[in-house]
């Protein structure tokens, strides 16, 4: 076995040798020629010396090696001559020793010579600047004399808040016009897309940033266009009741009918329910009364239909209606409804005096309303009697039913009126619209 092992081990150099009879024999030739190397540099210098910023560079070939020496304005530029230097023919290999300069002459020297060069650029392109800069503002200025003019907008809008959007629209587009005929002009048309696209993008970010601004004049266009309501209108919004004094580009403005302005912004009030009580002469009322259990219900209804019949302002058709409404522990509540044209007679006077007139006549009737009762109960001892409140024994005087006119109304209306008429440039209501 060990004989075996040391054959094995001196017959090692001899694989070796086998092994590297198998590579390559062949040889690369080398010219070493001065005229080479020379021939080599020239062509190098001459590709450099058709690029700007490689003045200072020297380059220098022995065997085919070839050495860059000198300073550079940019370092990057500097990188570059190694793959320059290496797609010449005959280079074997680079050492590239070019630096990036510190010199400040060196380093301002470009920049000053490209400032007159632009300079000088500018004053040549002068003549044609002073025309595009004309023309454009010749175009915006045609723009804002067709904003001007009343007509076609005034006709085309359906009120004024419109119309000055157009007109701001029309400027809009002249003015783009004109940016985009001078920029034809001097041949700078593709810098248009890069000022569109900065625009575009300002313009996505401003739109985030005042959403609510932008929702609330989106509103404003479209109730004026279809206005839901009209001046000195009574309506209701969100809870807020109120006449219509103005609709501005911004809010709703109403008066209470307690002489307060209420103002909400346009965006609210185009996403809520409106209730407009103006729009229909008629209106109805609805009061309820709660009478003894033990009272005839019939014989009531019939005596508030009857009380309801003596005012002379309630219309007989649609006219007034009685139901039971609930029943209770100790009475019985009895609703009455009624109607009356709400532009001559005032509702609310209405309705309170169909009360006062109704209870009368109940209680004329012997149909008392019920009052609360309480128990005590104490311990020991007799139960307390109950103590019951005797009865007028003098003859109450008879109860007559008053006139009701829209009076309040017709204040509130006038005080609407003063208002509008301070303010009517800045009511989009001022024009008659479709309403919904």
């Amino acid at each position: 076995m060990r004989l075996f092992l040391i054959l094995i081990f001196l017959s090692l150099p001899v694989f070796a040798t086998a092994q590297e009879a198998t590579q390559p024999d062949t040889t690369i030739a080398v010219e070493n020629s001065a005229q080479l190397d020379a021939a080599i540099a020239v062509r190098i210098r001459e590709i450099i010396g058709q690029l700007d910023g490689y003045d200072n560079v020297a380059v220098y070939v022995s065997d085919g090696i070839v050495t860059l020496r000198g300073t550079i304005l940019d370092a990057t530029a500097a990188e570059a001559l190694t793959g320059l230097a290496a797609r010449v023919e005959g280079v074997v290999a680079i050492e590239n020793e070019v630096s990036e300069t510190t010199d400040v002459v060196e380093r301002l020297a470009p920049a000053i010579e490209r400032l007159y060069a632009r300079g000088a650029q500018m004053i040549s392109y002068a003549p044609l600047m002073l025309i595009a800069i004309f023309a454009g503002i010749l175009v915006m200025w045609i723009g804002y004399l067709l904003a001007r003019m009343e007509q076609p907008w005034d006709r085309l809008a359906p009120n004024a808040f419109i119309a000055d959007i157009y007109r701001q629209m029309v400027r809009l587009v002249f003015v783009v016009l004109g940016i985009v005929l001078a920029l034809d002009l001097l041949n700078l048309t593709a810098l248009l897309s890069t000022i569109l696209g900065a625009a575009g993008i300002v313009g996505l970010a401003i739109g985030f940033a005042v959403r609510d601004t932008v929702e609330n004049f989106i509103a404003s266009i479209m109730l004026s266009m279809r206005q839901p309501f009209r001046p000195k209108d009574l309506v209701e919004i969100e809870g807020d009741m109120g006449h219509v004094i103005r609709l501005t580009s911004r809010a709703t403005i109403l008066l209470s009918p307690d002489g307060n302005h209420i103002r909400i912004p346009n965006s609210t009030v185009f996403k809520s329910r409106i209730v407009n009580y103006t729009r229909n002469d008629e209106r109805r009322f609805t009061f309820t009364l709660g009478i003894d259990a033990n009272a005839d219900v019939a014989e009531a209804q019939a005596i508030i239909l009857a009380a309801l019949a003596e005012l002379p302002y309630l219309l007989d058709s649609p006219g007034p209606s009685t139901w039971v409404g609930d029943v209770g522990d100790s009475n019985i509540t009895v609703t009455a409804a009624a109607w009356v044209k709400q532009h001559e007679t005032g509702l609310f006077m209405a309705r309170g005096e169909a009360i006062r007139l109704a209870k009368a006549r109940l209680e004329e009737a012997g149909i008392t309303l019920p009052e609360p009762i309480y128990r005590l109960i104490t311990d020991g001892g007799t139960p307390p009697t109950s103590v019951v409140s005797e009865a007028q024994t003098e003859q109450p005087a008879p109860v007559l039913a008053l006139s009701v006119t829209a009076d309040e109304e017709l204040e509130l209306k006038r005080i609407v009126d003063e208002e509008r008429a301070e303010t009517a440039e800045d009511d989009l209501l001022a024009r008659d619209a479709p309403q919904e």
